[in-house]
């Protein structure tokens, strides 16, 4: 997550935009440097996976039963972008929710865990862009509860039917006054399109400089179901749950318990598998609300076709998302995608994918367009996973760099002009490893580093 300043650099080519209608983002559109309206921002490309689904339109507002909308409050320190969004369901909705380990947790997160302590359902979540709540004391604190009983006012609810959550600067409180004007507003504004969507997905970015939005289609036990989502973040970015704020919506009908396995599990193959920075913020949220207004059986057994459908689903979209964080990384010029195979598991693989895309040194060389693939087997040695090293195979894109545990004469030149060739459209650079001759397979996903990077991170405050 990304608690920033002013973003410092500005150069993407955006993809096409889940939630509306809105074409490609150029490079030129993708570099103005400030919002021109609430809502001015390009869209990170959608990168959902292959599989029994289908990209649809209307991200959060996809599923049966949602509405969302996002406006500018005020928030923010300075600029027009939209900095409070809401997701209402119109009748209880399932509800989940998976949250940093950082002990320094922002009060919303706080929150959050106690709420869905006591109950299975809610009605809303409210998200603030421009404030993190974080290191803010009883009165950050209070300051949720407040938040949650303006939203239980204008809409007619309990307070604990609303969830929270923040971002912004770490140590700041939430500017209350703003946001209690701005609640009833936003919520006679709600609305089911795919544009309403839209609007709460860039309400909740910070130095993001694409908004990040996907829902698919899919067939459970003979109906149509759908899940979207919405996420926010490019720096602050590591696996420890959840490295980002992120909603997700469903109108599967699932119980309570398999609803929070599955967005348990699904997050620790996408939001847990993605890495900027090597730093965890205190705000790290990812919710769910399941509205069931999809109709059919309940969805109880984890072991049945429908619940392992229906978290298939979900992890694909969660995937969607957090490759969008990543490629969206502060300072990036390309997403890195790390396939491991052949290790004992899948989360052993996993832990190395993990360990080569958080590598300060690979992601450095990648920047360079250097093919070092000695950065790559050291970070691969260091994950803490076990393997024969004569075993060792490394594949950057279409070049073998090395085999058996023996480096490979290779075309360098070719290696390195594979790089900068993805990095000028800010692609994907793809690092394949194999350890051994195990079923195990992980992925992890991340982002070169630049010298942008510090350039955004020295002065954010100042």
């Amino acid at each position: 997550m990304a608690f920033r300043g002013q973003r410092l650099r500005a150069s993407r080519s955006g993809g096409v935009h889940s939630c509306s209608h809105r074409v490609q983002a150029t490079p030129t559109q993708a570099s103005t440097a400030a919002a021109q309206s609430a809502f001015d921002i390009p869209a990170a490309p959608i990168l959902i996976p292959e599989g029994p689904w289908k990209e649809v339109e209307g991200c959060v507002c996809a599923p049966k039963g949602f509405r969302a909308q996002g406006m500018a409050g005020g928030l923010r320190a300075k600029g027009p972008k939209a900095d409070l969004a809401m997701i209402v369901a119109d009748k209880p909705a399932v509800a989940a929710g998976v949250f940093t380990l950082n002990v320094m947790c922002a009060a919303p997160v706080t929150y959050c865990r106690e709420v869905l302590a006591r109950r299975d359902t809610v009605r809303a979540v409210l998200i603030n862009a421009g404030q993190a709540n974080a290191a803010t004391g009883a009165q950050g604190y209070q300051d949720c509860l407040d938040s949650a009983e303006a939203v239980s006012q204008t809409l007619g609810i309990e307070p604990d039917d609303v969830l929270l959550e923040s971002t912004g600067v770490i140590g700041r409180r939430i500017k209350m006054e703003a946001l209690l004007k701005s609640v009833p507003v936003l919520a006679e504004r709600l609305g089911s399109s795919a544009d309403d969507a839209h609007h709460a997905a860039v309400a909740i970015t910070t130095t993001d400089l694409v908004s990040k939005s996907a829902a698919i289609e899919l067939e459970i036990g003979g109906g149509k179901v759908r899940v979207g989502g919405i996420a926010k973040g490019s720096g602050m970015i590591h696996p420890n749950m959840a490295t980002m704020l992120g909603t997700i919506t469903t109108d599967a009908a699932v119980t309570p318990q398999l609803w929070r396995l599955i967005l348990q599990r699904g997050v620790a193959k996408s939001f847990n598998q993605i890495t900027v920075d090597g730093d965890t913020s205190t705000n790290d949220t990812v919710l769910g609300l399941a509205s069931g207004a999809a109709g059919g059986p309940v969805i109880s057994d984890s072991n049945s076709k429908e619940a392992q459908q229906l978290e298939a689903g979900v992890t694909a979209l969660l995937q969607s998302l957090a490759k969008s964080v990543a490629w969206d990384g502060e300072g990036a010029t390309c997403l890195m995608e790390v396939t491991t195979t052949g290790a004992a598991d899948d989360k052993s693989a996993a832990t190395i994918s993990r360990s080569i895309a958080a590598s300060s040194l690979v992601k450095a060389a990648i920047y360079g367009h250097d093919p070092n693939w000695g950065r790559i087997a050291c970070a691969a040695g260091y994950a803490g996973i076990p393997y024969e090293p004569n075993e060792l195979r490394i594949k950057l894109g279409d070049n073998l760099l090395m085999e058996a545990g023996q480096p490979l004469e290779f075309d360098a030149a070719k290696a390195s002009s594979y790089l900068k060739a993805v990095t000028d459209v800010h692609g994907t650079v793809n690092i394949e490893v194999c350890i051994g001759k195990g079923k195990g397979h992980g992925i992890a996903w991340g982002c070169d580093l630049s010298y942008d990077y510090v350039k955004i991170n020295a002065e954010y405050t100042t």
